[in-house]
């Protein structure tokens, strides 16, 4: 399948899955579980949206692998795998607040080359194909672009742990007075999904998995941002920044001697 086949059962896929939240969530859903901390919380639904995700790749591509948040990775017998966040932004999910969203990147031999994100509270489905542009709602995205960083509007994220908040609190204490504002939204998908319609200037977290980012990171590169780590790196779990190239230069001079990848002492 093209590219832009991928993309079409992704977001067949993805529509779904939002119906089926739309439809089954309550006032206040239920925890069942937590994982990297009591605040790092797993939802019925969860599971649920990721199950059906799951089963409809595999009724449609029943040889591609899935990696997904709440189920692992599975391997595949070829040379696709789909990454798959079936809520990302769960905290918000569980307190009815509106910045979540269903995350499907599809790979080719190892890069996303397909990416759907479904912002099911907003009405806002963002795509993207490698090569293709990114679009919401028929009009091509573009990302701002000659936004210095004193007048740029950045977005970020906290962890979950203690240990990190204490460091994150500190950058940000170190960034805030250098940049027009700072937003959280509490979902790494709808935040590059923001930084590629323009919403905010720029993007950087600490802690995002490969499923937060995987279509949201193609979708704003699409739109025109760079999205990578300190020193050249690749973005990963360590670090992950997002903006258009001059503005992501200036970010990551900010970050790089405020060293944001490390954790603070235990028991501080």
């Amino acid at each position: 399948m093209s590219p832009d086949d991928l993309l079409a059962l992704a977001t067949d896929i993805a529509v779904e899955a939002g119906d089926l939240l739309l439809a089954k969530r309550p006032a206040r859903p239920e925890v069942i579980d937590t994982k990297s901390s009591p605040t790092d919380v797993v939802t019925a639904l969860d599971r649920e949206t990721e199950d059906l995700i799951r089963a409809r790749i595999k009724a449609a591509r029943p040889a591609d692998a899935i990696l997904g948040e709440e189920g692992g990775d599975v391997p595949g017998q070829g040379r696709v795998r789909w990454v798959v966040d079936p809520i990302d932004g769960t905290v918000n999910f569980l307190y009815g607040l509106p910045a979540w969203a269903i995350s499907i990147g599809v790979e080719v031999a190892g890069e996303i080359v397909a990416g759907v994100v479904n912002a099911v509270p907003m009405g806002e489905l963002y795509t993207a194909t490698k090569g293709g542009g990114a679009w919401l709602a028929g009009e091509r995205l573009h990302c701002n672009t000659g936004v210095p960083l004193d007048r740029a509007l950045v977005a970020t994220g906290f962890g979950y742990a203690a240990s990190r908040r204490i460091v994150q609190a500190e950058v940000l204490t170190q960034v805030l007075p250098r940049v027009r504002d700072i937003r959280r939204g509490g979902s790494c998908a709808v935040d590059l999904c923001s930084v590629a319609s323009g919403r905010v200037d720029a993007y950087y977290e600490r802690g995002t998995q490969y499923w937060d980012y995987a279509a949201g990171g193609l979708i704003a590169v699409e739109a025109g941002a760079r999205i990578g780590g300190l020193a050249g790196r690749p973005h990963s779990p360590e670090l992950t920044v997002c903006a258009a190239p001059g503005l992501f230069e200036e970010l990551t001079g900010l970050l790089a001697p405020l060293d944001p990848e490390r954790d603070a002492p235990t028991g501080r």
